[in-house]
């Protein structure tokens, strides 16, 4: 594994679906309580050095449904709308950039390339639920934008052990560098 240099000028934390529908669910292998902890203290980390901190929320009532054979199942009456924002928890600030996306991934249908490019940001510190889905989701998008990534492994999480296993063991060491929490605070330069 090669050593990690981050470069605060250039890098943001992208921070994926900490709402309060979603921290509320029972993840593994961490608890999402960790994964709000965590993704606070690198939030705490990349302020202090200037580097952009975005959050990124899904609106479960604006969902894009598209014919699945395993549609997401939401009931058939609105979800209160405290339900898409940020987690108290999470640590949201006002300086921070606030994306609300439709689908898995933050890029799709979103500003947040523009968000980042109009910063001169070229790498994103990844972190959030779900590993394999939003988190992966992103990551695959915006490599096709030309971000390179890193992905902490300590500050995502998933439904279930397996899948997130399996996004940080086959998936993302194809697509980013992956890391720990502590590692990437000590690389931010």
């Amino acid at each position: 594994m090669n050593s990690l240099n981050l470069d605060s000028k250039k890098t943001a934390l992208v921070i994926i679906d900490l709402q309060n529908a979603i921290v509320g669910m029972n993840t593994a292998p961490h608890p999402a309580a960790q994964i709000v902890e965590n993704s606070k203290k690198l939030a705490e980390a990349f302020r202090a050095k200037g580097a952009p901190v975005v959050y990124v929320r899904v609106d479960l009532n604006d969902l894009l449904k598209f014919p699945v054979d395993e549609p997401h199942n939401m009931g058939d009456k609105p979800i209160p709308a405290v339900a898409s924002e940020i987690a108290a928890s999470a640590g949201f600030q006002p300086n921070d950039i606030l994306i609300t996306k439709r689908h898995w991934g933050a890029f799709a249908g979103t500003d947040l390339e523009q968000q980042l490019k109009s910063r001169g940001v070229d790498t994103v510190v990844l972190t959030g639920i779900s590993s394999n889905i939003g988190v992966e989701s992103t990551v695959r998008q915006g490599t096709g934008f030309g971000f390179a990534f890193v992905v902490v492994e300590d500050a995502c999480s998933a439904q279930d052990a397996d899948q997130h296993r399996f996004a940080f063991e086959k998936t993302f060491p194809r697509l980013a560098r992956v890391r720990k929490t502590d590692e990437v605070i000590s690389a931010l330069a």
